[in-house]
């Protein structure tokens, strides 16, 4: 693709075309590179739910670049990045990766537009996020201790502190000081840590209301006339469908929606305005953290350690978090998982990333289903205790033993992995309509093109 593709004057006689790009295993599916690479038809990017837990790296050029908060967007040039409503933001963070962009010559602040009804990370959120992980020892969820969880409990608690509350300084002085009663409370006298002091809290926070200042606007109705005029906009999702609140592993899961519907509840915009799904998929599983995983490669004398073929797998995909350097747990691709995804987000196409990691091998296992207390099941169950229970069923494929790096055509491909992939479309019911085969923005085949407009 070219980064030349006119975005100066869109249609005034139709709408824009928006696409939703969302993660159908436990995260980690390689979205950031997608979103990069699908921004060359769109005008703007919106990232609407998450926060700063969850990584997206992109490789342009050969340059590596982690992105935690700021939509993956912004490496090119003059296209909007928007955080909407559904974001809980931690604005050290943000600053932070601010200046690490500007540092690398990339034009942020005049790009970068956030919702003022996005709910703002406090340091007790942190606090009270490590502190409970520490007292549950064995029984952690694995959250990385960023104060993600705890800010949407405010949220929903009603308690949370917004990006809009920041501009009237005695309100947010008066908000801070009972929710950090609240919070200080359950610090020192249920998890026995040391209370957040309020002043400090207050003087750090009103601090970054200037800088923040000219980046705030009403995102939905911005999104809004922005599509109206005709401009394509791309919603991009953090984690992915397996770890959603409502629909993942629970307990094991994130503390958002991160299903495309919630593209709507968390940027502001209408459902119907949604109108392509992208699934993201790894041509094999990874998780990170806890939680059951029914396709895991591990060690049968030792299930605590990857398999041989699982540590090949993570070296060579180098699977550990682009945010907290944890390794990734491996496993063979689950389709049963993936039917449930498909199911879950409505996903119209299928972009499957990391084929090249399966190069080596002699044969590669496709999950087709589970045995569950004696019966046949094809598609994941929901919550982890029925998970927990699931024995895969396998199919098993040649390998292709080729190198597929940097493939751009479906015909140029091994016969072995295109009848591995087509076998994978069947099972899933949906077509695959985009591989990715490496990391740098340009190693793409394209099937189908999510914002050519079906007529």
């Amino acid at each position: 693709m070219s980064d030349s593709v006119d975005q100066s004057s869109p249609s005034t006689t139709q709408s824009g075309r928006n696409v939703v790009v969302v993660g159908t295993q436990w995260g980690d599916e390689g979205k950031g590179k997608i979103v990069d690479w699908l921004t060359d038809h769109s005008q703007g990017v919106v990232r609407f739910q998450g926060g700063h837990n969850a990584g997206h790296t992109l490789i342009i050029g050969g340059k590596k670049t982690i992105l935690r908060l700021i939509p993956s967007g912004i490496m090119r040039h003059g296209i909007a990045c928007y955080i909407g409503n559904g974001v809980v933001l931690s604005l050290q963070a943000l600053f932070k990766e601010i200046a690490e962009l500007e540092h690398a010559g990339v034009d942020v602040r005049n790009r970068l537009f956030i919702s003022e009804a996005a709910t703002l990370i406090l340091p007790q959120h942190i606090e009270i996020d490590r502190a409970r992980e520490k007292k549950q020892g064995t029984g952690k969820i694995g959250t990385t201790g960023r104060g993600i969880g705890p800010a949407y409990e405010d949220k929903f608690g009603r308690r949370a502190l917004r990006v809009q509350d920041l501009f009237n300084a005695p309100i947010f002085a008066d908000r801070l000081r009972e929710n950090l009663e609240f919070h200080n409370f359950i610090l020192t006298k249920y998890l026995s840590a040391q209370a957040i002091d309020f002043q400090k809290t207050l003087d750090m926070m009103l601090r970054y209301a200037d800088q923040l200042a000219p980046m705030i606007i009403d995102v939905s109705r911005r999104l809004y006339d922005e599509n109206n005029a005709g401009r394509n906009l791309l919603f991009e999702g953090a984690q992915g469908t397996l770890l959603d609140i409502d629909h993942g592993t629970y307990p094991f899961v994130t503390s958002s929606n991160c299903v495309a519907g919630a593209a709507a509840v968390g940027a502001g915009i209408g459902p119907h305005k949604l109108h392509y799904v992208l699934g993201i998929t790894k041509a094999y599983c990874t998780r990170v953290g806890s939680g059951p995983f029914p396709s895991e490669l591990y060690d049968t004398n030792n299930p605590q350690c990857q398999s041989p073929i699982g540590l090949m797998l993570a070296n060579i995909g180098q699977e550990f978090g682009s945010v907290t350097g944890r390794p990734r747990r491996t496993g063979w691709l689950d389709a049963a998982a993936l039917k449930r995804s498909i199911q879950i987000n409505g996903v119209t196409g299928l972009c499957i990333t990391k084929l090249d990691v399966l190069d080596n091998l002699d044969e590669i296992k496709l999950c087709t289903g589970y045995k569950i207390d004696g019966y046949n099941v094809d598609i994941l169950p929901r919550g982890a205790s029925q998970v927990s229970r699931c024995q895969p069923v396998y199919e098993t494929f040649p390998g292709w033993k080729q190198n597929t790096v940097g493939i751009r055509s479906w015909d140029t491909l091994p016969f072995n992995a295109r009848a591995y992939l087509t076998r994978l479309e069947k099972v899933a019911g949906i077509p695959i309509d985009m591989v990715s085969t490496g990391p740098d923005r340009d190693e793409t085949i394209l099937l189908r093109h999510p914002f050519k407009r079906i007529m």
